[in-house]
């Protein structure tokens, strides 16, 4: 099948005048408004992606996450013949639903049935996690209870401890409880978590807003925010570019150095 065309060098032919660098094909939740104004300010220049929605018509976010995932390879197809280099998978919380070998078999069929890498956005977050060699981890959730409860034996299986699970109060008398979160609701949860002894908080939900407290937050010595938007550009991209996934370039990216100009241009409300 078509992918980015390569010399014998292994430098990328581009395909396309939007998409020099790569493009990404992703598969984002149906109601998801969060992915792709995130992955916009976060692509390096000259990349590009194109979106398919998952959709299902089931009544609770459990059942519809775990509806997604039939549909993965199937989605995958609305690309067709696009001349995309890498797929990503947009929703972390059917990682959790599925279990890391479910999510692992998917993520080969699908890279296997295309001829090149899939990440799901929980897989790259966990590589991004190891690039830095955590082990106690926080995690920022925008979750209700009923998917917390399968969220963190999700990250337990790759032998983290989780030393705290909390985040955004929901949304419910909005469009969405979880996608109609704000910037500002994360980072607070974010400064919270911070006071803790644990070496990353992982921001989990494709869905809940994660640049501004990129952007806006007070590291210090204190622990690793990893966006789960971010850590799968991340993963998405440095391959493409003949980098490693490991943690100077993951520094790079949570630092900020190639986007944070581009998100408070493009998102000047969302930036603060």
């Amino acid at each position: 099948m078509r992918r980015g065309a390569r010399t014998t060098e292994g430098i990328r032919m581009s395909q396309s005048d939007y998409g020099e660098g790569g493009i990404i094909g992703m598969l984002t939740p149906q109601a998801n408004t969060t992915v792709e104004p995130e992955f916009w300010s976060l692509l390096p220049a000259d990349w590009s992606m194109i979106n398919a929605r998952l959709t299902s018509d089931k009544g609770t976010i459990e059942e519809r996450l775990v509806d997604y995932t039939t549909r993965f390879v199937e989605t995958a197809q609305q690309f067709a013949n696009a001349p995309i280099d890498v797929i990503g998978i947009g929703c972390t919380g059917a990682s959790y639903l599925i279990g890391r070998e479910t999510e692992q078999r998917l993520m080969a069929e699908i890279s296997q049935a295309h001829g090149i890498p899939c990440w799901t956005a929980a897989a790259a977050t966990v590589k991004a996690l190891d690039a830095i060699g955590a082990k106690k981890i926080a995690l920022l959730s925008p979750y209700p209870d009923t998917l917390n409860a399968k969220c963190v034996p999700y990250w337990e299986s790759f032998g983290y401890e989780v030393v705290a699970c909390t985040g955004p109060k929901l949304v419910t008398e909005k469009f969405h409880p979880i996608y109609a979160m704000t910037g500002a609701a994360t980072l607070d949860s974010m400064r919270e978590l911070q006071k803790l002894d644990c070496d990353a908080i992982a921001m989990l939900g494709t869905g809940m807003p994660t640049l501004l407290p990129l952007v806006a937050g007070e590291r210090g010595d204190g622990p690793v925010p990893i966006s789960c938007n971010l850590a799968l550009a991340w993963a998405c991209v440095e391959p493409q570019r003949g980098r490693a996934l490991d943690a100077p370039t993951l520094k790079e990216w949570v630092d900020g150095v190639e986007w944070k100009s581009r998100f408070r241009a493009l998102f000047p409300a969302a930036a603060g």
